[in-house]
């Protein structure tokens, strides 16, 4: 079997799974576990290095409307490799080739690979995830027992953390336009033991606007720039203790690419870290330094 991964989290499954032996190619941002970066890359983005929030989300907003888009696939790579299983997504169009791109591609290449899209809305849809790549691997088994795992140490947190009070918490996805954290994001705020705000399961993130947010009246804004790090996010977030629409609210930033951004077995530690945060002492997270308070009332 010769696995693809066109997407970072589909590539954590892959390993969590323990087929990594089987996985020949994956994109430039799979970098989890660090022994994905020996594999061979087939995609490449067009985002220029060092572009600020506003130019990136022009970049964006151009490629949605029809311009040229953000990931480009190394045809080329993808045809040398002969994958059997190709793993992508059609959720977010600025997260990875979609997976009807791919169909083009492995038509013109003359490839039979199965394409296997892994589209979650929810925390449960990724989770479930895991079991629909292990369908796909012959891994199933398996992949149930993670899954399980995963579910346990969710349930764990939802019974440490105390019944209330329960901050009202904002998950600000973007800064510049301002986004909130959609999908997955609410629900792991709730399990944390937070209140989210400006934001309901399931549903893409959106643009918000700053009044709106002040109306909002958090508590505590997580601060979980799609694709950074924590230091990254910690930066960029300095600015946002200038707001005068967050004044009342502490503001933490985050490792997003981690462990809030990317769909994949990580939410799970992302939602331990939360719960530290929200509720300290009640959680011991499994990362270290994975949050950093930037300002407080």
């Amino acid at each position: 079997m010769r696995i693809v991964s066109l997407l970072p989290s589909a590539t954590e499954i892959v390993y969590a799974l323990g087929i990594e032996d089987d996985l020949v190619g994956v994109t430039h941002e799979c970098d989890w576990p660090p022994q994905a970066r020996s594999k061979q890359v087939v995609s490449v983005s067009a985002l220029p290095p060092g572009a600020t929030p506003a130019e990136v989300d022009e970049l964006v907003s151009t490629s949605l409307a029809g311009g040229d888009p953000i990931y480009r696939l190394d045809e080329v790579a993808v045809r040398d490799l002969r994958p059997d299983i190709v793993l992508t997504q059609d959720l977010c169009a600025v997260c990875a080739v979609p997976s009807g791109h791919v169909n083009e591609a492995l038509d013109v290449l003359g490839c039979r690979a199965e394409v296997v899209s892994l589209d979650p809305s929810t925390l449960d849809d990724v989770i479930e995830c895991l079991v629909t790549v292990g369908k796909a691997t012959g891994t199933q088994e398996h992949a149930e027992r993670v899954a399980e795992e995963l579910r346990r140490r969710l349930r764990a947190v939802q019974d440490a953390v105390p019944d209330e009070p329960r901050p009202r918490t904002f998950a600000l996805e973007w800064s510049d336009p301002p986004f909130n954290g959609g999908h997955w994001v609410p629900s792991m705020i709730d399990l944390a033991g937070g209140d989210p705000v400006l934001g309901s399961a399931g549903t893409p993130s959106v643009r918000v606007r700053w009044e709106d947010i002040a109306a909002a009246a958090p508590e505590v804004v997580v601060f979980m720039p799609c694709g950074y790090d924590l230091d990254q996010a910690a930066a960029e977030g300095q600015a946002l203790l200038d707001r005068p629409e967050l004044e009342a609210a502490a503001i933490y930033a985050v490792d997003a690419s981690s462990y809030f951004s990317r769909p994949g077995p990580r939410l799970v530690d992302g939602v331990e870290i939360l719960a530290s945060v929200l509720h300290p002492g009640a959680v011991a997270p499994k990362v270290e330094d994975a949050a950093r308070l930037l300002g407080a009332v």
